[in-house]
């Protein structure tokens, strides 16, 4: 079985190799004590009926496949986002594992992200010892500006107390008093990533400006805050930053992981790459207001630039799609008094043409779609510019709020007025719905490939392609450099989808004498 030099292979065309089938023939029938072939149809086919979805959403205590990371993945990105700025996590080796190989396998980058390895003892008398060592082991190694800290699941579940542990290991002497130590507690058993992200944003605004409101005026820099929150799509960073340099808009994107997360190939390792400056987080309160890229995360965030900051926050969407789009430029032309410039106008126009260009083949399309919530706020709202149906929106880190806004959004337009919403719903759900009520298209993340794949075993006929939009994105590359927000995003998943659609065309009428009548060269 083994490989020589002139005859690697890899896995699809090597499992496939006579002496493999035979070995894992083998351990089926030796070790596996399965049920024979007929049997797992059977319950499959069962899997896919009315009957096993009732079944299936009666569920109250079991979670499978989650739609959804946990909190302090979200608080990893985050403190990526700024200056010189190491994410260190309270809690056990493997949590840390398991968020930087996410990152590794979404970005194709290594990601810094240092742990304090709590183990067993800890678990029983607490982890204030492995504090005092890891952060004196990481400045001695890594030598960050500021080390942001967040926890696991094991910490809270101890409660243990960071503020108190931090102050402890800078008096005890393991770290320098001056050096910036924000802190978010981020249990992973509540919430998801994107709260995470709002709690470690929340905890940066709160260490560098919480003590510091006394010489603070709003307007008085004559910037605009921007707070992208969980955004995994590089080019949405820097779309943004393109859009508010030809307004000619002064401004200050707060957490911008770009660099970091997309260094070159040249030879030199840079584990601080780029990253908000934190004299602009101090600076921050002077500014004109607080934009909200993803509003429906942000909660904690909201809360402290409303409470503390004394900004006024603007009610807006994600500015994703035509609309929103608009709605994010009126707003920062109102703010500013900076007119939206030709260029910005030009690529609106664009947008538009592409969108009448593509209408007859997207008009009267089905999708089901799933993610997080500003995400799809967005998505759903593009869908209906676009003329497409909607089947069922799901998002698992939802609540009852979002939930009744996705609806009043779905209402607006009778392409979507029919569509079924669902929070706190996961995969296994989404696998369900999409059986018994089959769209043409589902939109996710690359987990869905297993629902597609389903669907296929089905027959050929009940096949649901996905279509890849969201995070994470494992099974393809380079799509995390894309752009989903402004015109410019638009244009990107106006051609993802359109393009989806006539591969699909394209597959079903490929047979050679039988369905080719439609196998035309121009679409």
């Amino acid at each position: 079985m083994s490989q020589t030099v002139e005859d690697i292979k890899p896995g699809y065309p090597l499992f496939g190799q006579p002496e493999y089938q035979e070995m894992m023939a083998r351990k089926r029938e030796l070790f596996e004590e399965g049920h024979d072939a007929e049997k797992v149809q059977e319950v499959f086919e069962w899997t896919t009926t009315e009957e096993y979805k009732e079944l299936n959403f009666a569920r109250k205590t079991l979670t499978i496949d989650p739609a959804k990371a946990c909190q302090p993945l979200g608080s990893v990105l985050c403190a990526l986002g700024f200056e010189k700025t190491l994410p260190y996590v309270h809690g056990s080796q493997g949590c840390v594992a398991y968020f930087r190989t996410y990152f590794n396998r979404h970005f194709k980058e290594p990601v810094a992200c240092v742990s304090d390895s709590m183990t067993e003892d800890a678990a029983v008398f607490g982890g204030q010892k492995n504090m005092f060592d890891g952060l004196q082991n990481a400045m001695a190694l890594y030598k960050p500006e500021v080390i942001a800290v967040s926890t696991t699941c094991m910490a809270e579940v101890i409660g243990d107390d960071l503020n108190a542990f931090i102050g402890n290991a800078k008096k005890e002497g393991y770290i320098d008093e001056s050096v910036p130590t924000p802190y978010a507690h981020t249990p992973s058993f509540v919430g998801s990533h994107t709260t995470g992200w709002d709690g470690m944003f929340e905890g940066m605004a709160r260490y560098f400006t919480l003590n510091e409101m006394e010489d603070k005026s709003v307007g008085s820099n004559g910037k605009i805050n921007l707070v992208p929150g969980f955004e995994t799509y590089l080019g949405n960073y820097r779309v943004i930053h393109r859009m508010m340099k030809e307004m000619g808009v002064d401004y200050s994107l707060l957490s911008d992981p770009t660099e970091v997360l997309d260094t070159p190939a040249d030879g030199e390792y840079r584990m601080y790459a780029g990253g908000t400056p934190i004299e602009e987080v101090k600076d921050a309160p002077n500014a004109i207001t607080t934009i909200l890229l993803q509003p429906d995360h942000l909660v904690k965030t909201k809360k402290f630039v409303e409470g503390t900051w004394k900004q006024e926050v603007p009610a807006l969407s994600i500015p994703m799609g035509l609309d929103n789009t608009d709605a994010f430029l009126m707003k920062v032309s109102e703010l500013t008094g900076k007119p939206i410039p030709a260029s910005l106008e030009t690529e609106r126009g664009r947008l538009v043409d592409m969108m009448t260009d593509s209408h007859t083949w997207l008009h009267g399309k089905s999708f089901s779609i799933f993610g997080d919530p500003d995400y799809l706020m967005g998505l759903a709202k593009f869908l209906q510019e676009l003329g497409c149906e909607i089947k069922h929106v799901l998002c698992h880190n939802a609540n009852k709020r979002w939930r009744k806004k996705m609806e009043a959004l779905l209402a607006e337009s009778p392409y979507t007025e029919n569509a079924e919403v669902f929070v706190g719903k996961d995969l296994w759900h989404f696998r369900s719905l999409v059986f018994t009520n089959k769209p043409d298209f589902m939109i996710g993340n690359s987990y869905a490939k297993f629902i597609q794949r389903d669907t296929k075993a089905k027959g050929e006929e009940f096949e649901v392609p996905l279509i890849r939009l969201g995070f994470p994105i494992f099974d393809r590359h380079h799509l995390h450099r894309n752009t989903t927000l402004g015109y410019e995003g638009g244009m990107y998943m106006l051609t993802t989808l359109v393009n989806a659609v006539l591969e699909k065309l394209d597959t079903d009428t490929s047979d050679f004498g039988k369905t080719d009548y439609g196998f035309d060269l121009v679409r």
